[in-house]
């Protein structure tokens, strides 16, 4: 459980960067310079007025130069990321046998890392997509290669090659299915869909079959669902929905709960 801890409160570190990331990707600026600085007054952002949660609490929401308020949105995103991280960690540190041979370790480590890099581009594409309806290439492609290194290191350590290729189809698979309706009807799926799609197949297909599907059709259905929402809700069928943030929920609910929801669904249908 420290192990899990400790991961949290690194999460809520990460989550100070990814408010420069959702911030400055969209605009085409640099995530590591200039420093971080009050938008009202320029000023520099002091380090021990960076410290996640507690400073802004302690500045209680206000630049300590010019005392311009400071959005809750930046202390909300460092706790989610934080939270992101633990619930991540309780999932994947308990596969970390220190008893097991070393490639399998090694293996195991390098899967919760992966897991974690991808929980913290989550939240940020989530978040930018909500702002901008678009996800940025910057952030979508690399995916692709920290995936499937990974995929590719796991498999090559405890030799299941099996998990390589179900990975590798989840990505065509998936990619595949956004591409066919991005084609069908232009303008109802964005090409960063596309792409993004194909990063969500390569994660779930590494966890196997049951993950991919119930990741692939919960997006559909929480989109679907909250574009329901919409409707009741007065803002007619033309309110632009960005679907980023319904895939990337969909993903995670199949990579948290994908296998016990896929059995459960087999087994009201009698397939054991």
């Amino acid at each position: 459980m420290l192990v899990v801890a400790a991961l949290g409160a690194f999460g809520t570190l990460i989550g100070s960067f990814l408010n420069v990331v959702i911030y400055r990707v969209p605009r085409g600026r640099s995530v590591v310079s200039p420093p971080s600085a009050c938008g009202a007054c320029g000023h520099a952002v002091r380090g021990y007025d960076n410290i996640p949660l507690i400073s802004w609490l302690v500045l209680r929401g206000r630049c300590r130069d010019c005392s311009a308020p400071i959005s809750a949105r930046y202390p909300l995103v460092e706790l989610g990321a934080g939270l992101f991280f633990l619930v991540v960690a309780l999932a994947f540190v308990p596969g970390l046998d220190l008893a097991a041979p070393a490639p399998v370790l090694i293996a195991a480590i390098v899967r919760l890392v992966a897991f974690l890099y991808l929980a913290a581009i989550s939240l940020a594409l989530a978040l930018i997509d909500l702002d901008t309806y678009r996800l940025p290439n910057v952030l979508v492609l690399p995916a692709y290669a920290v995936g499937g290194v990974a995929v590719l290191a796991t498999a090559l350590l405890t030799g299941d090659l099996v998990t390589l290729l179900t990975a590798v189809l989840g990505a065509v698979i998936l990619g595949g299915i956004y591409l066919i309706l991005a084609l069908v009807k232009p303008g109802g799926m964005g090409f960063g869909d596309v792409k993004l799609a194909g990063v969500l197949g390569l994660f779930l297909g590494w966890l196997g079959w049951g993950p991919l599907a119930v990741g692939a059709l919960a997006g559909f259905l929480l989109g679907g669902l909250f574009g329901i929402v919409l409707l009741l809700a007065g803002r007619g069928r033309k309110a632009k929905i960005p679907f980023g943030p319904w895939m990337l929920a969909g993903a995670w609910l199949g990579i948290l709960l994908g296998d016990p929801i896929a059995t459960a669904y087999l087994g009201v249908l009698g397939v054991r």
